[in-house]
């Protein structure tokens, strides 16, 4: 008897102990909290799936952010959407990024949540992080449009282009007598 009470009790140190070290160690996860208004106007988002032609070339997306009445103190920053995080490039007043899914699958598959990953969205939403006056904020849009996904045959896309150069090539005849 004298046995089983010891071990009672030890058992319930032990759990005492064990809550104590759990709830110590326990952090507190910040949430982040959504815009309700914000300086400019998003028009509707659309998004493009691609898939590579060749095995480096992998899967992912292209999604499009036109954008609307943005005033000089806010630069729209990242996207967000379908467990992945890209750049926003702004070109001729619609932002665009190009988010590559990590597997290295030929099919497009949503890849799964990193631990830093930020926000829990479902499929058919994204969230922009903006720079307004040097503070980060999030706008979270719900609906997003998808176009017929694309196939690169020469693996993944560019979608920033850079201007090509028109200067064209010339030898001098500086140096002729």
């Amino acid at each position: 008897m004298k046995l089983l009470k010891k071990a009672t009790y030890a058992m319930v140190f032990a759990v005492i102990v064990a809550s104590t070290f759990q709830c110590a160690s326990h952090k507190e996860i910040a949430t982040t909290t959504f815009e309700e208004q914000t300086p400019f106007k998003v028009k509707p988002v659309y998004f493009q799936e691609w898939y590579a032609g060749i095995k480096v070339g992998g899967t992912g997306i292209n999604i499009y952010v036109p954008v609307v009445n943005k005033t000089n103190n806010v630069q729209l920053d990242s996207i967000y959407f379908r467990n992945l995080k890209g750049k926003l490039i702004e070109k001729g007043g619609r932002y665009s990024a190009l988010l590559k899914n990590k597997a290295g699958d030929y099919t497009f598959k949503i890849s799964e949540s990193a631990v830093e990953y930020p926000f829990t969205l479902l499929n058919n939403e994204c969230a922009i992080s903006y720079i307004e006056n040097g503070e980060t904020k999030y706008l979270k849009i719900s609906k997003t449009s998808e176009l017929a996904g694309i196939y690169y045959e020469n693996g993944p896309p560019s979608i920033y282009t850079t201007r090509s150069s028109t200067v064209i090539a010339t030898l001098d005849d500086e140096h002729a007598d």
